[in-house]
């Protein structure tokens, strides 16, 4: 997980509402600097924070996440790549008869 891009979108979020850190941290029952540890990306919020902040700021998951959650499939896609350059030309028709059949449902 990029933390520091969490962090950025965090911050950006914030400063599109109009509040300051030390604003965020009251609606949420968080301290100032751990607000600022996590926009910085120094610190990975909880689920239970990442929540709090979320509803706070009237965001969604999606929108704080979009960076990591891009680089996740990333990641994915890669590891797929690799276990399809090992299978042999039958198996590797087959897998892709598979996947042609679920893309087209």
């Amino acid at each position: 997980m990029d933390l520091e891009d969490m962090g950025k979108r965090i911050r950006m979020k914030r400063i599109s509402r109009s509040m300051s850190q030390e604003e965020l941290a009251e609606k949420t029952n968080l301290s100032v600097p751990y607000i600022g540890m996590l926009e910085r990306g120094e610190r990975k919020p909880s689920i239970d924070s990442f929540v709090l902040i979320s509803d706070v700021l009237n965001a969604t998951a999606d929108e704080l996440l979009c960076g990591n959650l891009k680089k996740g499939y990333l990641v994915r896609l890669a590891k797929y790549e690799e276990k399809i350059a090992k299978l042999t030309p039958e198996e590797a028709k087959r897998f892709y008869r598979v996947v042609d059949a679920l893309l087209e449902m």
